[in-house]
C-alpha cells in the first residue's frame, strides 16, 4: 500500500479549516462590503511536477483562493493547461479554483471547465463577440462569473456588463507569460473600476494579475482592488508560505491608506 505523502495529508487538513471560509466568499455579501482581501496564487509559476507539494503551503498560510491561467496559443502567445489539470486539483483543495480563460472562443469551454471543477471563470472582454451571453453561460452553470480588461481595453467597454458580473480582473501586464513588470496606468484602471461601482452600487469584486509583489501590492489595494493575484512573488524563490503571509501583511496595511 502506498504510503501517504506529507503534502496529501496537508491537504486534507486544509480542506477541513477552509470550508467555512468558502462558504463565506461564496454566499456573504456582507464580505464585499467590508473589503476582504484575499490572495490568490497563480499556479502558472508552481513546480507542475510537484504541484500539490507547492500548493499546500501557501493555503495554509493564508491564501483563499487558487488562480489557474488557461491559454491556447492563439489568444495569448503561451500554451499552457486543460480541464484535466484542473480536476486534478480539485481532488486535493476546497479553496475557489479562480479558471482564467486567455483563449478564442471560450464559451465552447466552459462546462468542461465547471464539471472540472472550477469554481470561478472570467473570460477576456477581448475574445468575446456576444460578452453577455457568455457571462450568463458561466452563471448557468453554476459558477462565478468574471471579464478581463487587458492593460489596452478600457474600462467603458464593460459599462453595460458591470451589474452582471460578479468580478472583474484587470490585467496588469500583458497576458500569455509569468514574471512580467507591473504597468502603473493600469491603478487608474482599478480606480475606475472602483468609482463605477460605487456611484451604480454595485457588487462585483476587483481583481488583479500581473507583477503583484510587495512593492506595488499597497497601490494597487489602495486603488480598489481586493482579490490579487501573485506568482512569481509566491513561487519564485524562498519559502512559499512566508511570501504569501508578507504579501497579505502588506495588502492588508495598505487598506489603512486608501488612495
Amino acid at each position: 500500500m502506498a504510503r501517504e505523502c506529507a503534502g496529501c495529508k496537508l491537504f486534507c487538513n486544509i480542506r477541513k479549516a477552509k470550508q467555512p471560509l468558502r462558504d463565506k466568499i461564496f454566499h456573504s455579501n456582507s464580505l464585499r462590503e467590508n473589503r476582504l482581501i484575499e490572495l490568490a496564487p497563480s499556479i502558472l509559476s508552481a513546480d507542475f511536477a510537484r504541484l500539490a507539494e507547492q500548493v499546500a503551503p501557501v493555503l495554509a498560510a493564508g491564501a483563499t483562493i487558487l488562480h489557474v491561467d488557461v491559454m491556447d496559443g492563439h489568444f495569448v502567445p503561451n500554451i499552457t493547461i486543460g480541464p484535466p489539470v484542473v480536476a486534478a486539483l480539485r481532488k486535493y483543495v476546497d479553496v475557489p479554483l479562480d479558471v482564467h480563460l486567455m483563449i478564442e472562443n471560450p464559451d465552447q469551454y466552459i462546462p468542461a471547465f465547471v464539471d472540472a471543477g472550477a469554481n470561478w471563470i472570467s473570460v477576456h472582454q477581448e475574445a468575446c463577440v456576444h460578452l453577455d451571453r457568455v457571462v450568463e453561460h458561466i452563471r448557468s452553470r453554476g459558477a462565478m462569473a468574471g471579464v478581463v480588461l487587458n492593460p489596452a481595453t478600457p474600462v467603458a467597454t464593460l459599462s453595460d456588463i458591470l451589474d452582471v458580473v460578479d468580478y472583474v480582473l484587470v490585467m496588469s501586464v500583458n497576458p500569455g507569460f509569468g514574471g512580467q513588470k507591473f504597468i502603473p496606468r493600469t491603478l487608474g484602471k482599478i480606480r475606475n473600476l472602483a468609482e463605477l461601482r460605487a456611484q451604480r452600487h454595485l457588487g462585483f469584486r476587483i481583481e488583479v494579475d500581473g507583477g503583484i509583489t510587495l512593492d506595488t501590492i499597497g497601490p494597487v489595494v489602495q486603488a480598489g482592488a481586493e482579490i490579487l493575484v501573485a506568482g512569481n512573488a509566491i513561487f519564485g524563490r524562498g519559502d512559499s508560505g512566508h511570501n504569501v503571509q508578507q504579501l497579505l501583511q502588506a495588502a492588508r496595511s495598505a487598506t489603512m491608506h486608501k488612495a
